[in-house]
Formats: C-alpha cells, sequence, structure tokens
C-alpha cells in the first residue's frame, strides 16, 4: 500500500491541537519534529544524538502524519486545510505551511527506528523497541513494542498516563477491554500487570495486524484476544476496566452503550482527550450515569477515570 505523508509546520501552542486533527482525520500515525525538545535531550544526555547537530531555529515544530494514497485523501487533505483555518482563530497556528509526499509502508516503519529507544513509562513498566538492547531492574516489566504503522509507542501523553493508570487499577484475574486498541501497548500492559481475560479491538485492520504482531512478541496470547469491531461491538460478556485510548467525539459516542459491557463496580479509563473536550466527555458520561473518580492532564491531554454514579457515593 502506498501512503501519503502530510507535513504541517506550526507552532508550539498549536502542535497537540495540530496532532488532533490528523487523528481525527483517521491518520495511521502522527510524528511530532520538535527541535526545541531535542536540544534538550542533547543537553541531557538521554537521547545518542552525536550526529545531530544543535538546531538553531526553535520556534517551528513541523507535524507529520500518514493517510492511505486512496480516493479519500483530496477530501481529507481538503478538510485539514479547513480545521486548520479554523484552529487559527483561536491559536497560533505558525506558517502553516501542508506539504504533501508520497511514502511505502517500510519507509514509515524506518523512520520511526531514529526515534524510539527503550524509555520507563510508569514506575515499572518500561517500552523498547525489538531492535534495542534494554537490561531490566528487579521490578521492572518491559513490554517489546514496535508501532509498524499503529499509533502508540507510549512517549505520547495520552498513552503514558494511560499506562501509568493501568498500573494502579489493573488488579489479578480482572478481565478487561481495550477500545481502539492501536499497537496493542495497553493491552499489553494489563496482561503483564496481572488481568487474565483481555479482549483488545480496533476499526482500522492494520492496527489489528500491528497489535497481533506486538502481542506475540510479548507472549502475551493466552491473555489477549485481539480481532476487529467498531468500539465494544464485538466484546463479548462484562469487564471490570474498559480502556479507551481514542478522541473524544469517539468517548463520547461510546458512553451510549459502555453500561451494557461493564460490571457492576468496574471501571473506565479514557484518554486522547484534549483539554479543550473534557467539559464534553464529562458530560456525555454524566448523561449516562457515571461519574470522574480521578482525571490526570499533561501537555493539553487528558485521561479520566469514569465509575457508576452509584459506585462513588
Amino acid at each position: 500500500m502506498k501512503w501519503a505523508e502530510i507535513s504541517i509546520q506550526t507552532s508550539h501552542e498549536a502542535t497537540e491541537a495540530v496532532a488532533e486533527i490528523f487523528h481525527e482525520l483517521g491518520a495511521s500515525g502522527v510524528l511530532i519534529e520538535d527541535p526545541e525538545l531535542v536540544n534538550t535531550y542533547i543537553h541531557s544526555g538521554a537521547w545518542d544524538y552525536t550526529d545531530i547537530p544543535l538546531a538553531e531555529e526553535t520556534e517551528v515544530v513541523t507535524v507529520k502524519a500518514w493517510l492511505p494514497t486512496d480516493e479519500d485523501l483530496p477530501s481529507k487533505l481538503e478538510q485539514l486545510r479547513l480545521h486548520i483555518d479554523e484552529m487559527s482563530q483561536f491559536l497560533d497556528k505558525g506558517s502553516g505551511v501542508i506539504n504533501c509526499s508520497e511514502i511505502q509502508d517500510e519507509d514509515w516503519a524506518n523512520n520511526w527506528k531514529q526515534f524510539f529507544h527503550p524509555e520507563r513509562i510508569g514506575e515499572k513498566i518500561v517500552v523498547k523497541p525489538s531492535w534495542e538492547e534494554y537490561t531490566p531492574l528487579d521490578n521492572d516489566i518491559v513490554i517489546e513494542l514496535d508501532p509498524g504503522m499503529a499509533f502508540g509507542t507510549g512517549t505520547h501523553a495520552t498513552t503514558s498516563m494511560c499506562i501509568q493508570l493501568l498500573e494502579e487499577y489493573v488488579k489479578p484475574e480482572m478481565k478487561v477491554f481495550d477500545v481502539g486498541t492501536g499497537s496493542g501497548i495497553l493491552a499489553i500492559a494489563a496482561s503483564k500487570l496481572g488481568a487474565k481475560d483481555i479482549e483488545a479491538a480496533d476499526y482500522d485492520n492494520v492496527a489489528v495486524d500491528v497489535a497481533r504482531e506486538n502481542i506475540e512478541k510479548n507472549h502475551e496470547c493466552e491473555n489477549i484476544k485481539i480481532f476487529q469491531s467498531d468500539l465494544l461491538k464485538n466484546m463479548n460478556g462484562k469487564a471490570d476496566l474498559i480502556i479507551a485510548n481514542i478522541i473524544a467525539d469517539i468517548i463520547i459516542r461510546m458512553f451510549n452503550d459502555v453500561d451494557n459491557y461493564l460490571n457492576q463496580h468496574g471501571a473506565i479509563l479514557t484518554s486522547g482527550i484534549i483539554a479543550d473536550r473534557i467539559a464534553d466527555v464529562t458530560k456525555a458520561a454524566e448523561e449516562h450515569g457515571f461519574m470522574v473518580e480521578k482525571m490526570n492532564e499533561k501537555a493539553g491531554w487528558a485521561a479520566i477515570i469514569f465509575r457508576r454514579k452509584e459506585d462513588m457515593q
């Protein structure tokens, strides 16, 4: 399959909003090239960037995403331009220059290998790619992850907050549904933390294939079933914990069905919610009988734990 690599030059202020627009358009991955962040890592020694000079221009952030080069691409590019123009009424979009080029699948995967290294996400969980070596500490839980064409490496704020909350909320033997599993990282984390019956699903078949490979790589096939599904539609039974690291509008739609898929006293972990949409998500939750138990915010994003109102009293 051929893919279009779309890049936008924007400001630090608008970076997360641009990433959200790409996700809403169905992008299979987002890469943020922030020269200010690269300079920070060079100075800290956290990454080995001996061949990369310090950036002199740090105000321009480039956000890249990938869309299939199919008949829908022209329409999506036009929607992108309209959304960027609308966003500029509230945020500094920078130059807003949009570039588009065609690449092959393997080009996208190789680009990730330049930037993806072992990283501690929670107190216990460390995420490493298969091509890197890592010596774990005594209590480390290591997830070997190749992101491929699916979004979700653990480094983005939405995913890292989910992992940190999973360390807190996952209990031994619990049943978990992972909606919009992406790379499968959250399902794998739940399994390694002790959950035993996990169903992971994504609407995108590319993500399902990537997640399946990552689940196999981590030897978690016995605990995790992976399949295609529109949200909760193909899930079986009821879960003790539902994970939904997607976007606000999809989470809001999911609340129409979530009560039928959640056990008594169960919890819902939602993420992928940009700060401006927190009120919309919490309102939808309340309309369906759920309340906020805990909310974490990071880099303009929120991760929220919901429970039924009667469980909060």
